[in-house]
């Protein structure tokens, strides 16, 4: 008697779940041990007096937030994540980092402890009693499951596109590396193993601070001169972070997508730049312009930033991270959006 199917499952449905859905989808054809179906949950709303679900099982397109882009037919939306995740072997984690805690518990007495999840999701977790960890570890611990990342320089409707890009998994589990990459890779999209899951994973939410910073020096006016030392002076923060918190890592894993190159595209062209901009030029506060701006998206950076700011806390570390710090303090509005250029100038780099 042959071996049952496996069965994957998506957990979420914006514009980088709906990407991952179409490329898994496609994918999926070339194995033999794989259910065909890709169940996707898609958290219903309605769009022009229609539910999103229908919108996508009929017509093969999330047109709210990833327009112009087909599904294959064998991708199925789920409005019930419990019905998306039945009987999956592997769960693809794409969700806005807030929701992911309520979401395992929601799932977690419908998950086969023989399965094993992915993260694609980008921040921290932070608890009522204001500890923070590292969201894979939270999906690991609530599901009872092991959990690996996925992170890179993605913007998602480029990858969507077939626009050349790479990704870096982080796995210390050859063979279950080796079946994301199988089930995610295409010629355009290109992804490298590291054995390196937390630093892979905190590099994810780190950037989106940076990211943050820069938009705020390009709504400052300042030149690409600034946004340099922006980038260059974050990226030192977030070596720095990893080299104090998470210990043993290769230092050439800063070099791989999830690092330099995700920092890089997110400070040119993410959501998490333009926001911060426009909340200088506007005056307007984060939530306001995040309803205003991105269609039902949520923003990463602001959030990562005080997640960040309560783990430093803990730590007794804030003084080595000017740049992580002021970029929450502005979002506050504790301090002015200038008062970057200070974190800047008086940073410990150049004492």
């Amino acid at each position: 008697m042959s071996d049952p199917l496996r069965r994957v499952a998506v957990v979420g449905s914006g514009n980088w779940g709906s990407t991952i859905a179409k490329i898994v989808g496609t994918n999926i054809t070339k194995f033999n041990t794989f259910e065909n179906e890709i169940r996707m949950y898609v958290y219903e709303e309605m769009v022009d007096g229609r539910k999103l679900t229908d919108i996508i099982n009929q017509e093969h397109e999330n047109v709210k937030y990833l327009p112009g882009h087909k599904f294959p037919p064998n991708v199925v939306a789920y409005p019930d994540v419990i019905e998306a995740v039945k009987d999956a072997d592997i769960l693809l984690f794409i969700l806005p980092h807030q929701f992911v805690e309520r979401t395992c518990h929601a799932i977690k007495s419908h998950v086969k402890k023989t399965a094993f999840a992915v993260s694609f999701s980008k921040g921290f977790y932070v608890s009522k009693d204001k500890s923070v960890d590292l969201l894979s570890t939270v999906i690991s611990r609530l599901l009872e499951i092991p959990c690996y990342v996925l992170m890179g320089a993605n913007i998602a409707s480029e990858v969507a596109a077939g626009k050349f890009c790479e990704a870096t998994i982080g796995s210390r589990n050859y063979e279950h590396g080796q079946l994301v990459k199988g089930l995610i890779q295409t010629d355009e999209f290109r992804l490298v193993i590291k054995p390196d899951t937390e630093v892979i994973e905190v590099l994810g939410a780190l950037k989106n601070i940076v990211a943050v910073a820069a938009g705020f020096s390009d709504g400052l006016g300042f030149g690409d001169n600034t946004k340099a030392a922006v980038i260059r002076l974050g990226l030192k923060e977030m070596v720095k972070f990893c080299e104090e918190f998470f210990p043993g890592h290769h230092p050439q894993i800063f070099l791989e997508s999830c690092g330099v190159a995700d920092l890089v595209t997110t400070c040119y062209g993410g959501r998490n730049r333009k926001v911060a901009a426009a909340f200088v030029k506007t005056g307007k506060d984060i939530k306001t312009l995040e309803e205003e701006m991105l269609n039902g998206q949520k923003l990463q950076g602001p959030d990562a930033a005080a997640e960040v700011q309560e783990w430093l806390k803990e730590k007794g570390q804030a003084n080595k991270f000017p740049l992580f710090v002021a970029v929450h303090e502005i979002c506050e509005r504790r301090l002015e959006p200038k008062a970057l250029i200070d974190a800047l100038r008086h940073h410990p780099e150049f004492w």
